[in-house]
């Protein structure tokens, strides 16, 4: 496998794939290291969890540039990507045990209670945009629940998940609790496959998310899948229009666009619609778009050619099929993926932009008539991600916010995951919870225990 930097196209290091018997091998090795690990104590993994933040901290910008040269980040965003890793880690160590003790329930037995215990081994696929955060937003909540690890990572950041890896290791962590494995997707079903594998998550497309939800039906595995969104960014007239439009404009150009739970439609108020344009079209063309290893830059690369392609078919379609181009609208003639901020208006469905997932610096401006109207739009979607709804109004917002369809919804922010709280869509944006107390208890034995009265 490659890894190359979307900045210049220049190859970083190639890989070698672990062959089946490496594979069924690391297997029953993160099975047998996980069966002293589950009878170990909530300190001892706490202690071990918050090491392993002080080591993200304290090499933040060794593996800043590790995510930045494999897939386009900026610096900025790639050194804030690796502080939330390290407050998640910072998160669980603090709140496990009280999340995880024993839930009291009130029944005719003496003593009954729901129990919260380890399954195992849990397999995680995980995309390259948040090549950090999206490997220990799984990884985390597991291991320090008592599950073991196995990570199959995007095979453009091959090296950001062999770093992962060493950190855990580094931290104090068992050496085969956490492992990765460099595989083609074709490797995939047997891994799922084993009867050592207990569940079975999944960051990434809906049709990779329907792939593997089948395999983990056909093994009975659990499964969680957080897949694509279109997410709606809703502008009511009452709104701050021109912190509305800039909180929209960082939403949607944040990573280049490459980010599932961002702005991608833009369902305006008529009467603010032509001045949203304007004010969004003007930060558009000023966002500095370059070197992502430079701190001035605000939008690095697309992280691969092919879906440098894929985002310039959908503009140009849309485009033949009638959408207005305000500003951008085509690949950046320089070395590397780069895409030009782009705003594309009288946007219908049918199009690409209005039907499928934009992965890429795209803005879709939709006006609507009404609050009815907004809501009809924002839920005319496959997707149900997150959303934003901004408006002075805060009881109106909360009131709109509970009819959109999906799993998270922000008012007069930016939707984002926090470890606070619980994170996943609706809809082919997924299922299950990752983060808080949710996330953690997706993979755990919630078990029932009934004591009944003493017969001697």
């Amino acid at each position: 496998m490659k890894s190359i930097n979307p900045f210049n196209n220049k190859l970083i290091q190639e890989y070698i794939e672990h062959s089946i018997s490496d594979v069924d091998s690391i297997i029953n090795d993160v099975n047998k290291e996980w069966l002293d690990w589950k009878s170990t104590s909530f300190t001892n993994r706490s202690k071990l969890m918050m090491r392993a933040g002080e080591i993200l901290r304290s090499e933040s910008r060794k593996f800043a540039k590790l995510i930045t040269s494999e897939m386009g980040k900026v610096i900025s965003q790639s050194l804030a990507e690796i502080e939330k890793c390290a407050a998640l880690c910072d998160y669980y160590a603090e709140h496990t045990q009280q999340i995880l003790n024993d839930e009291i329930i009130e029944t005719d037995a003496k003593k009954s209670f729901a129990s919260f215990e380890p399954l195992g081994c849990i397999f995680a696929i995980m995309p390259w945009n948040f090549p950090f955060w999206q490997v220990f937003r799984f990884a985390v909540p597991n291991l320090i629940a008592g599950n073991a690890a196995i990570l199959k990572h995007a095979p453009n950041v091959c090296g950001c998940s062999l770093a992962i890896e060493k950190i855990f290791q580094k931290a104090g962590f068992p050496k085969n609790i956490f492992r990765s494995l460099i595989i083609p997707v074709e490797t995939v079903e047997r891994v799922i496959a084993s009867d050592l594998v207990a569940g079975v998550t999944l960051t990434g497309s809906a049709k990779a998310g329907s792939i593997v939800a089948s395999q983990a039906g056909k093994y009975l595995k659990k499964s969680v899948l957080e897949l694509g969104g279109s997410d709606p960014f809703i502008v009511l007239k009452d709104a701050d229009l021109k912190k509305a439009c800039r909180a929209g404009t960082d939403s949607r150009l944040l990573n280049a666009g490459q980010v599932c739970i961002s702005a991608k439609r833009f369902i305006i108020k008529e009467e603010i619609a032509e001045e949203f344009i304007e004010n969004q079209k003007s930060l558009f063309e000023n966002y500095k778009v370059g070197d992502p290893m430079k701190k001035e830059t605000e939008m690095g690369p697309i992280a691969r050619l092919d879906l440098l392609e894929n985002i310039n078919h959908q503009v140009q379609k849309s485009i033949e099929m009638g959408a207005k181009l305000i500003c951008g609208g085509e690949i950046i003639e320089r070395e590397g993926f780069f895409y030009q901020p782009t705003i594309l208006t009288n946007v219908k469905k049918g199009m690409p932009v209005y039907d499928e997932e934009t992965f890429g610096p795209v803005s879709v401006i939709i006006p609507v008539k009404n609050v009815e109207e907004a809501i009809k739009v924002a839920n005319d979607t496959i997707y149900g991600l997150g959303a934003s709804i901004w408006t002075s109004d805060l009881s109106r917002g909360e009131a709109i916010a509970r009819k959109i369809e999906a799993g998270a919804v922000f008012v007069n922010g930016m939707t984002k995951s926090d470890a606070r709280m619980p994170f996943g869509g609706i809809k082919k944006s997924g299922y299950g919870r990752e983060l808080a107390s949710y996330g953690i208890k997706e993979f755990l034995n919630i078990k029932t225990i009934w004591i009944g009265g003493d017969f001697s």
